[in-house]
């Protein structure tokens, strides 16, 4: 029979591995973990848009579905009124200095992300630089108010 003491200590381990099992899954919900890109091996480059809908800090970076960066800082520029996105890249992906940058959104209603599709140009990006060529969030709201608007225009030539 074990003593007290020993079953005590395994009782603790596992609850130990327990919270940190929490722990990481809880990061892993919260899109927080760190694992995806070590730090150090990442280069930053900016992109501007009209409208980033509800982007958000620490969202993914896809090219071709591939994870490839995270945002690092959202802000608004108070001289173009456009809110500037940084991007931190994995140094292991290299875009060429003409790449395009998306924000998309996983399925109808899901998170969203920005998407770059490489360009042709020789040159690639070097930490600093700013993405020339982007395209903002299509906001679901105004889609639809589109829409109606049309829909209400012709029905209003068809009356006349």
């Amino acid at each position: 029979m074990m003593s007290k003491r020993v079953l005590d200590i395994w009782v603790g381990a596992f609850v130990l591995a327990g919270l940190v099992s929490i722990m990481f899954l809880a990061l892993r919900v919260a899109n927080q973990s760190t694992f995806a890109l070590a730090a150090g091996d990442t280069y930053r480059v900016q992109a501007r848009f009209d409208n980033i809908g509800g982007l958000k800090v620490r969202a993914p970076v896809k090219s071709a579905g591939v994870l490839v960066g995270r945002v690092a800082g959202i802000r608004f520029d108070n001289e173009s009124f456009e809110a500037v996105v940084a991007l931190e890249l994995d140094a292991a992906y290299r875009f060429p200095r003409d790449t395009a940058a998306k924000i998309l959104t996983s399925g109808l209603l899901g998170e969203q992300y920005i998407g770059l599709a490489a360009g042709g140009d020789t040159v690639n990006l070097n930490d600093g630089d700013t993405l020339k060529i982007t395209q903002s969030a299509i906001v679901l709201e105004n889609l639809i108010g589109q829409f109606l608007y049309s829909k209400a225009a012709d029905g209003d030539e068809k009356k006349q």
